[in-house]
């Protein structure tokens, strides 16, 4: 696991300042803390952090083939490099290394862009071929890797694994962009392709690059997408047999280190069976790390003690406090742009725990999009089947009326908690899933936000990200639309955005077994039944662990990583809310309502109205404010 930085002039051969290079490479040593390396020539810089996994004595970057024409710098792990290093062999090709780094080199050489497709791995990187004068990134299947890029006005394109090395760069310019605002007030953080700069862009999941000297900036080109095609019929008991196998392939695939390693163990589903498969591969207990809460509410970390029990892992169990809310200030600087799942902190502390033991961490994350784990799937399947029997042409007045009248009841029993059903049902299939996974709703952005700010806006909606992943899924049904839609924004802009930033802190490296693509082209194809049955999410995922997990570990109420914002909002961090979200700092973006921003500041410390979510995102976005003029000053 690494960070890579560097530029490309697009339009000759400038030469390239290494001092400069090299101060905004090093803005990634947390990254790869174990060596740096550079590489320029005229119109090109590349820049490399490395923390060594595989190849420790050889895989130094920046890597060349034997006459140094072609150069990559590569973030990630390609787990099948072991069999194309043979194959590219036969085709001619010598290696000096055995280092994943190096086939990349070769399989360019072998199949041009076409190499992303004999890749299995998460990665992230970028390759300048001087014979063809190409330059090419490419960013791995499900995002897992990130790789930002911009093109400054002087014609230089810069990119690099965290949008903090683009905005050190002299020419790149810090224009925020509206439409990315309006994104993450709808959504927690800002979905792919955008950040929250003008300028600057994602390279999105599944997505590559190519940028030839003298020509435009082109778009990405996609090389792969979950399938959801059906499968062959097969009996569940045959699906559950197959899972199993698939699953431990994945993990198998994932234990390659010359470095000690280990697992994420929260106690749910998804980390207990990646755990329990890596117990049945290796003859040394499993490293295992896990967070405890000291409120009960949020402490999962006995069906973690359990897990580790029945598989005598080696255990480590670190205590997070109920006010353990120290970092949202390092939060700013970690993610670069507003970022806001809470669960950013608690992720923060296990990768923290975990890199005391191992520098290499498998985690379950991934199980819930696949195997439809989540209730909010569930709740969606509802909705949808209620659509069906009415047309929107009478939903919309009707419920639209009953969301407008009937109260907003956070103290009530999700039961009588009816509005947010009722305001679902008065929408079509997108808004409907959009307003259930919003963390400002469209009426709360609406007062929210300035008139000034609305006005700017030009009637962009958050929920057109949505629509637009829609419009490649809506011959679906209903559960795999939206297990789709995840797929496409939360698991690649929030899930797996917190674990690289909070694990790269900390030069760790988390490896995700359910998002090995083969097997999430396989899961895609299963019958939705088979994933959620009735009430049961993850159904053949659990009844394919019954043999390995305890009955009480899968058969629970799922929790989730969450910490007690609302509590904090009341008591240790009301002065600091109060103090970061009705700043003149604030105020002198234009984009706030500060009256109405007030009134929810009051009614939240009131008791009044849980406001935890919409605070928590106006929090952090006021760090990032901070943090970006942290770094202008200096």
């Amino acid at each position: 696991m690494c960070g890579i930085t560097g530029v490309f002039d697009l339009q000759g051969s400038r030469e390239v300042d290494r001092d400069k290079l090299a101060r905004i490479n090093d803005m990634l040593w947390h990254r790869g803390p174990d060596e740096a390396g550079l590489h320029l020539e005229p119109g090109l810089g590349l820049g490399h952090r490395r923390l060594s996994i595989i190849d420790i004595a050889s895989g130094q970057q920046p890597l060349a083939n034997e006459d140094e024409s072609v150069w990559v710098v590569f973030n990630g792990e390609i787990y099948n490099f072991v069999d194309l290093i043979p194959e590219l062999t036969r085709l001619g090709h010598t290696f000096r290394t055995r280092s994943d780094t190096e086939v990349i080199v070769h399989a360019w050489e072998q199949w041009g862009e076409d190499c992303v497709q004999h890749f299995r791995g998460m990665f992230a990187f970028a390759l300048w071929d001087r014979r063809q004068q190409v330059f090419f990134l490419a960013r791995d299947r499900l995002g897992v890797k990130p790789l930002f890029y911009a093109l400054t006005d002087d014609g230089w394109l810069i990119f690099g694994s965290e949008l903090k090395t683009l905005t050190a760069w002299p020419a790149f310019r810090r224009d925020i962009d509206d439409e990315a605002v309006e994104d993450y007030f709808g959504y927690g953080y800002v979905p792919e392709p955008r950040t929250i700069y003008k300028t600057a862009l994602k390279l999105p999941p599944g997505h590559t690059l190519t940028v030839r000297r003298g020509q435009p900036l082109p778009a990405p080109r996609e090389f792969w997408d979950v399938p959801f095609r059906p499968l062959p019929a097969m009996s569940l008991a045959d699906a559950q047999a197959e899972l199993i196998e698939r699953l431990r392939e994945a993990v198998r695939l994932r234990m390659v280190a010359e470095v000690p390693l280990g697992a994420f163990l929260s106690g749910g589903v998804d980390s207990s069976a990646v755990v329990a498969m890596m117990a049945g591969l290796s003859d040394q207990p499993v490293k295992t790390c896990s967070i405890a809460f000291s409120e009960a509410a949020y402490d999962e970390s006995e069906y973690a003690r359990q897990v580790a029990e029945r598989y005598r892992t080696d255990h480590h169990v670190d205590r997070v406090e109920a006010d353990d809310f120290s970092l949202v200030d390092e939060l700013a600087h970690l993610y670069d742009e507003p970022y806001a799942d809470s669960s950013a902190l608690p992720t923060y502390r296990v990768c923290q725990l975990a890199r005391k033991q191992v520098t290499v961490a498998l985690s379950g994350d991934g199980g819930d999009e696949n195997f439809a784990g989540y209730r909010r799937y569930r709740w969606h399947g509802y909705e949808e089947r209620m659509r069906r029997l009415l047309p929107l042409s009478v939903r919309r007045p009707l419920f639209g009326l009953l969301g407008r009248v009937y109260p907003k009841a956070d103290w009530a029993p999700k039961v009588l908690r009816a509005k947010t059903t009722f305001e679902a049902m008065a929408r079509d299939t997108v808004e409907g899933y959009f307003h259930g996974v919003s963390v400002c709703s469209d009426g709360l952005r609406d007062r929210l936000y300035s008139k000034a700010f609305r006005q700017r806006l030009n009637g962009y909606r958050a929920v057109e990200v949505l629509r637009r992943h829609h419009a490649r899924c809506a011959h679906l049904d209903a559960v795999s639309q939206v297990q789709y839609l995840d797929m496409k924004t939360y698991l690649v802009g929030d899930i797996l955005t917190k674990v690289d930033r909070a694990s790269m802190a900390h030069a760790l490296e988390v490896r995700v077994p359910f998002l090995d693509h083969r097997l999430m082209e396989w899961v895609s194809g299963l019958p939705v039944g088979f994933k959620l049955k009735g009430t049961e999410g993850k159904y053949v995922l659990k009844k394919a662990l019954e043999p390995h997990l305890p009955h009480e570990v899968m058969y629970r109420r799922k929790m989730g990583f969450s910490i007690p914002l609302a509590e904090w909002f009341r008591g240790p961090l009301k002065e600091k809310l109060a103090t970061s979200v009705l700043s003149a700092r604030m105020a002198d973006t234009g984009l706030f309502d500060m009256a109405f921003m007030k009134r929810m500041v009051d009614e939240h410390a009131a008791g009044r109205r849980d406001h935890s979510a919409a605070l928590w995102s106006l929090l952090m976005f006021a760090a990032f404010l901070e943090n970006q003029d942290r770094k202008t000053r200096a």
